[in-house]
């Protein structure tokens, strides 16, 4: 088991990174909005669990799924 220290994601990059994936301009995100009712799938999810983890942070795709909005996603992805 890795004794590396776990990074925190920020909010401008989980922003960045879901409307990567989604194909759209930052700027259409709603943070309290339903991703999977603006294209999220589980192809895409799967895609920002491994970008994320590659950065160091802490993440699993059922947390993720469990509550499919940008501000759930911030506290998911908050260094533990």
């Amino acid at each position: 088991m890795s004794s590396a220290p776990k990074t925190a994601l920020s909010r401008n990059r989980i922003r960045e990174d879901v409307a990567d994936v989604l194909g759209v301009p930052v700027t259409e995100l709603d943070d309290s909005a339903n991703l999977l009712d603006e294209g999220m799938d589980s192809v895409r999810v799967m895609a920002l669990v491994e970008r994320w983890r590659t950065a160091g942070a802490s993440v699993d795709l059922v947390d993720l799924v469990g509550e499919p909005t940008l501000d759930a996603w911030f506290d998911v992805t908050a260094a533990r």
